[in-house]
């Protein structure tokens, strides 16, 4: 796969990044070059690797998966920068 200058303009305006037009061809080859190296990740052998979460060996802490109430509203409501009727607000986003 190859990206082109518009396919690396269109990823900065998803990415709410703004790149001028000149800087276009720079971000296009590093994006080939990100995806290489990603490519060459599909060629290391993995069979018979075990998924781990570090390199040292551990088991991961657990907990029982039970419901609880929280009953905490007043606790999380106190570090909303604006909160109403026991509710967050937000400001309007509409585009």
């Amino acid at each position: 796969m190859s990206i082109d200058e518009n396919t690396a303009a269109r990823v900065a305006k998803l990415a709410r990044i703004k790149v001028e037009p000149d800087a276009l061809p720079a971000l296009a080859e590093e994006f080939n070059t990100i995806l290489g190296f990603i490519e060459q990740l599909s060629e290391v052998d993995v069979d018979g690797v075990e998924p781990m979460t570090s390199v040292t060996p551990q088991r991961l802490k657990r907990r029982e998966d039970v419901v609880t109430d929280g009953d905490q509203q007043d606790r999380v409501l106190a570090n909303a920068p604006d909160a109403r009727e026991g509710f967050f607000a937000v400001p309007k986003v509409v585009e």
